[in-house]
């Protein structure tokens, strides 16, 4: 009986969730969605450069109060995760973009397909955090924005940019990014005030 080092253990459990985590993706992309296709495909481009969250934060920035510390936090939390995610985490891990051909993603479905490394996603961390950050200072859009992150991952799976394990780390760094936009907040509205 052999008994596995603490490396060897890690490398096979990672081995694991990639195998689980490209099987998720190829069955996303071998499910025929063709009423959703177009939707989830008009919904990840336009949430590039997190158009959708700062429209959103342009909106609440008209209202003094809440509404405007929300959109502030919100807009903080999107320059953390972004920060993190683009110059930090797809350059360390490096993962290889998914194989759309391979795995016979719809064409209906394709956004182009960035040129940077999957992991983890950027659109899903920002959108995450501007959500998380959002409904903390304005619980009311908590529930509306969390749908909206949520499905602007999905569409980054759907649309065969991303694997779902990307999604889920975008989403964790997210909500970390959220923390520390909330924190950083919090601790120059004490020293103001």
């Amino acid at each position: 009986m052999t008994h596995d080092t603490p490396t060897e253990t890690v490398q096979a459990v990672l081995h694991d969730l990639r195998a689980v985590d490209g099987a998720v993706y190829a069955a996303v992309a071998a499910t025929p969605t063709p009423t959703l296709d177009t939707a989830l495909r008009r919904l990840s481009r336009t949430a590039d450069h997190s158009k959708i969250s700062f429209s959103v934060a342009a909106v609440l920035g008209l209202f003094p109060g809440r509404p405007r510390r929300a959109a502030l936090a919100g807009v903080g939390a999107i320059a953390v995760a972004s920060a993190t995610a683009n110059l930090l985490g797809k350059r360390l891990v490096r993962r290889a973009r998914p194989d759309r051909e391979a795995a016979r993603v719809v064409a209906g479905r394709h956004v182009p397909m960035p040129d940077s490394a999957s992991f983890p996603s950027g659109h899903t961390a920002s959108a995450v955090a501007f959500a998380t950050a959002v409904g903390v200072v304005l619980p009311a859009a908590a529930v509306p924005l969390g749908i909206l992150a949520s499905t602007v991952g999905y569409s980054r799976v759907h649309t065969g940019v991303h694997y779902p394990g990307d999604v889920a780390a975008g989403a964790v760094l997210g909500v970390a990014s959220a923390a520390v936009s909330l924190t950083v907040g919090a601790s120059l509205a004490r020293r103001r005030g």
